[in-house]
C-alpha cells in the first residue's frame, strides 16, 4: 500500500493540534467500499499534496471523520450498510468538512438530495483524475474562505473577465460596467459566493425568491438567460455561468 493511504485499521489517533504532521497536504477521506475506486483515487491524488485515508462503509467513515479530522470527504451514495444520503445528513449535524459525492446513479433525484442536505459537489463515476482535482481544490478554497470569515479579498469576486464588487453592487465583463436588475443581481451575487459548487434550484429560489417559490424552475429559466446575455461572450456556448442538466447551476470558479 503507498505510503500516503491509510486503511480504516490502520487510521492513527490524531487530535486537533497534531493534524499538521501530515505534513500540509490535505487530508483526503475517502468512504467507498469499492477497491478499485480506492486504487484510482490514491494514483490521481499521489502528486504529494494529499494524504489519502479510506474507509469501506459509512460508519466506519462517520468515525474516521470525528477521528481523523478530514479537509474532505469523498463519499460514495452506495455503500454496504448506510447510504450515501444518510452520512451526507449525518455529518452536516455536526461537521462542516467538504463532502463531494462520488455515484454511479444516473437519476438526478439522489444527487439533488445529498446537495440539498449539504454536500460541496458530486462527480459522476467515472470520473477523470483531473476533474476530481480540480473539484477537491475548489472544495478546499471555498472551505478555507468560509474558514476565514470571508475576509481577505472577499469584498470581490473575479474569475476570468468577471467581477462582481459585493460592496458597490457592481458587476463588470472585461472591464465594463454590465448593467443588472436587482434580482438578477442576487441570483449571481449568490453563485459567486458559492463559486465552483453545484447550487441546486430549489437552493437558488429559496435563497433568491424565499421558500414559497422553490418549486418555480422557470423563475430561474428567465433570470439565468437574462444573465448570460449580459454577462456571456457568447450566451449560447456559456463560459462562467454553467448549467448541471436537472440539477441546478455552478458558476465557475477563479482560476
Amino acid at each position: 500500500m503507498p505510503n500516503d493511504e491509510m486503511a480504516a485499521d490502520a487510521l492513527p489517533d490524531m487530535t486537533d493540534t497534531e493534524q499538521g504532521a501530515s505534513g500540509g497536504k490535505a487530508r483526503v477521506l475517502v468512504i467507498d467500499d469499492e477497491p478499485e475506486i480506492r486504487r484510482a483515487v490514491q494514483l490521481g491524488l499521489a502528486s504529494g499534496e494529499f494524504t489519502v485515508a479510506w474507509a469501506p462503509n459509512g460508519q466506519r467513515g462517520l468515525e474516521m471523520v470525528a477521528q481523523w479530522h478530514p479537509d474532505i470527504v469523498l463519499l460514495d451514495l452506495s455503500l454496504p450498510d448506510i447510504d450515501g444520503i444518510e452520512v451526507t445528513r449525518a455529518l452536516r449535524s455536526w461537521s462542516a468538512v467538504p463532502i463531494l459525492i462520488l455515484s454511479v446513479r444516473s437519476g438526478d433525484a439522489d444527487k439533488i438530495t445529498a446537495l440539498e442536505l449539504g454536500a460541496d459537489d458530486y462527480l459522476t463515476k467515472p470520473f477523470s483524475m483531473g476533474e476530481l482535482r480540480a473539484r477537491i481544490s475548489v472544495a478546499l478554497r471555498h472551505a478555507a474562505h468560509a474558514a476565514s470569515g470571508g475576509t481577505g479579498d472577499g469584498a470581490r469576486f473575479t474569475t476570468g473577465g468577471l467581477t462582481l464588487d459585493f460592496a458597490r453592487r457592481q458587476v463588470l465583463v472585461n472591464e465594463r460596467e454590465v448593467h443588472l436588475t436587482p434580482t438578477e443581481y442576487e441570483v449571481l451575487k449568490y453563485l459567486a459566493m458559492h463559486a465552483g459548487q453545484v447550487v441546486t434550484h430549489r437552493t437558488l429560489l429559496r435563497a433568491v425568491w424565499g421558500p414559497d417559490y422553490e418549486d418555480e424552475a422557470h423563475y430561474l429559466r428567465v433570470f439565468i438567460g437574462q444573465l448570460r446575455r449580459k454577462i456571456e461572450p457568447e450566451p449560447g456556448r456559456p463560459r462562467y455561468l454553467l448549467t448541471e442538466p436537472g440539477i441546478g447551476y455552478r458558476l465557475r470558479a477563479p482560476g
